[in-house]
């Protein structure tokens, strides 16, 4: 005889259902006006659900942020400096986007981005959430140099990770530090300058 599983089943698109939710209450009231409660409520689904798979609002953020992320395609048409620029334009926007949630004329540098940061400063289990995210992510386009290195696109001494360091960097320095808009052609600029010392000479 066979048993059923105790409990009940995990709903087909309910992790989706709750971070479309949460999406959509963060760009609505920002961080602070934000509550697991009431996505648990906007996603029809009991609260006990949710707190399951995130047990803090920070643990559901770095969710969020990671859906985020993970709707940006990473393609490799064999030209670096296209791809780098298609898809620092998708990121920066996206971040562009979350600092303005609860940003103010006063620091446009806070706001959604830079709390997730102070969470993970604060707690230990959020850091080690939001860096696998990032580690996850980041892989892609480390993948992305490593390609165009192996096909001689890039100098053979070329280094992926302090080449993608460079950009990042400099988006997240803006992003939180300066509060500076990404303007323009910001993307483009910032990747000419980063690859200019690693493009290999035609």
């Amino acid at each position: 005889m066979t048993t059923a599983p105790r409990g009940r089943p995990r709903g087909e698109g309910t992790d989706d259902r709750i971070l479309t939710a949460a999406h959509e209450l963060l760009l609505e009231r920002g961080y602070d006006g934000y509550s697991i409660d009431e996505v648990a409520q906007r996603a029809d689904v009991a609260k006990t659900t949710l707190y399951r798979r995130w047990p803090t609002k920070d643990h559901l953020i770095v969710a969020v942020v990671a859906k985020i992320q993970n709707d940006v395609p990473v393609t490799d048409t064999g030209d670096i400096r296209h791809d780098l620029v298609t898809y620092l334009e998708a990121i920066v926007a996206g971040l562009d986007r979350m600092r303005r949630i609860g940003a103010t004329a006063d620091d446009p540098s806070a706001g959604l981005v830079a709390e997730l940061v102070a969470a993970a400063a604060r707690h230990t289990d959020v850091g080690q959430a939001v860096r696998a995210v990032f580690a996850l992510r980041n892989a892609l386009p480390l993948a992305l140099l490593e390609a165009a290195r192996g096909r001689g696109e890039l100098n053979a001494d070329a280094q992926p990770d302090l080449i993608f360091d460079e950009l990042a960097g400099a988006v997240y320095y803006r992003l939180l530090i300066t509060g500076e808009p990404f303007t323009g052609d910001y993307a483009s600029r910032l990747v000419d300058q980063v690859l200019a010392g690693a493009l290999a000479p035609n």
